[in-house]
């Protein structure tokens, strides 16, 4: 399967995902910069984490109104999944490609640390190499990824299980309502996670549990 990487001024983990994607797959994805219109044929597009434009006005903000993210919704629109973590995921959810919101950690610090997350759904495009329930690590980075959203959309979000990461056994480190750490859109091709897995894909990380993301995304059997 062919992946990209959308890059974008002050992302930080674009190397990061690069790497992973590589090693995972075999072969390097195509990049997509922020003024590309179109994207070549693929079947994975990630955004990375980092500090997109500074975070001014809102994490994210700025970014989703970049050209490179109207073609990653069209793409979108057509089927091909996408994840974006964490700064990727406020983007997605500031371009409206996710619903909800990403508020500023209860704590009103940055946060860098390892957590637990759930499997809270793993009968989807990017979780079915793991159990149901299971617990894995992952570390996190971030200064606003309280997830939030109405009480309809949760209510619709959990009903349909859209929820697929929680934050586990008291690891929280933003306050998420719901311990929510990671969802997919409606029709399951988009996910949007704060916790970053490519940064614990290999021994050389100390582990690998992040590992099943990419590789049920990528078709790679466990």
């Amino acid at each position: 399967m062919k992946s990209a990487v959308v890059l974008l001024p002050g992302l930080n983990r674009d190397r990061d995902m690069i790497a992973a994607l590589t090693k995972i797959s075999g072969k390097p994805p195509v990049t997509v910069w922020e003024t590309d219109t179109e994207i070549p044929d693929v079947d994975l597009i990630v955004i990375p984490g980092g500090f997109s434009y500074g975070d001014y006005l809102r994490c994210g903000a700025i970014a989703a109104r970049m050209p490179a993210l109207k073609a990653v919704a069209d793409k979108a629109a057509k089927g091909v999944m996408v994840i974006g973590v964490c700064n990727g995921f406020q983007i997605l959810v500031e371009s409206g490609l996710l619903p909800g919101a990403l508020m500023r950690n209860t704590s009103l610090k940055f946060v860098c640390r390892e957590v637990k997350l759930q499997i809270a759904n793993a009968n989807t495009a990017f979780t079915r190499n793991y159990q149901p329930g299971q617990i894995i690590r992952c570390p996190v980075a971030h200064h606003d990824g309280n997830y939030f959203a109405d009480a309809e959309t949760l209510a619709r979000l959990e009903g349909n299980g859209q929820v697929v990461f929680r934050y586990a056994e008291g690891t929280n480190p933003n306050g998420s309502i719901n311990d929510i750490a990671g969802i997919v859109s409606a029709k399951g091709n988009v996910l949007g996670l704060m916790p970053h897995p490519e940064n614990l894909i290999e021994a050389a990380h100390g582990g690998s549990d992040g590992r099943g993301l990419f590789e049920s995304a990528l078709g790679i059997a466990a």
